[in-house]
């Protein structure tokens, strides 16, 4: 079971890698399976179908980014302060990812929006899925501002929906580019979306 197990990983891995770096479409079954080091035979053991892998992928890929993001917006500082840094994890990552592999990858939903979001319902679905619940997650500390009266705009819930299109679409921007300059906006563009005001620092 344990060497099944580590099969499922070995292929999960190599898709996710693979996926970040060349996209979705061009990408073959047995690239993926020589890739991970396992037989071709082993893929249809463990997923039906290249989707059925793509949606795996996305799975574990979220629910590594739900923890970090559901640990810095639920910390104990001032929620503006919280949506800092999240931004500033962001900017950090796709910097790691650019000193390891020498390019900007992006963001791993962004980029199969992109690409599939036409061409397969149940990727369409999931992703649309994953950017509501980032919406609902940065709307709560926007409510949270606006308790404190840090924030002022009238719908919450488009306002939410703005800054993540913010986010990702910088990101696009650092991959395009291929630097992460265009994430230095992030912060200001923010505060002035949310009509917002950080709090004096005592």
């Amino acid at each position: 079971m344990g060497r099944t197990s580590d099969a499922k990983e070995k292929i999960l891995t190599a898709a996710h890698a693979l996926i970040e770096q060349r996209g979705y479409s061009g990408l073959g079954v047995a690239e993926i399976c020589k890739a991970a080091g396992v037989p071709k035979g082993s893929f249809y053991y463990f997923f039906e179908s290249k989707e059925a892998l793509a949606l795996a992928v996305i799975e574990e890929h979220w629910a590594a980014e739900q923890r970090e993001w559901s640990g810095i917006l639920g910390g104990d500082a001032a929620p503006l302060e919280r949506l800092r840094q999240l931004f500033e994890a962001m900017q950090a990552s796709q910097q790691a990812g650019q000193e390891s592999c020498g390019v900007i990858s992006g963001c791993l939903f962004g980029n199969l929006s992109l690409e599939m979001s036409n061409q397969t319902e149940a990727v369409r679905e999931r992703l649309q899925k994953i950017f509501e619940a980032q919406a609902e997650m940065v709307g709560r500390v926007i409510a949270e501002a606006q308790a404190r009266g840090e924030a002022t705009v009238a719908d919450r819930h488009a306002a939410a929906q703005s800054v993540v299109a913010q986010l990702e679409g910088q990101v696009l921007f650092a991959k395009l580019y291929n630097s992460t300059s265009p994430l230095g906006s992030l912060w200001d563009n923010c505060l002035a979306l949310l009509g917002a005001r950080m709090p004096a620092q005592v």
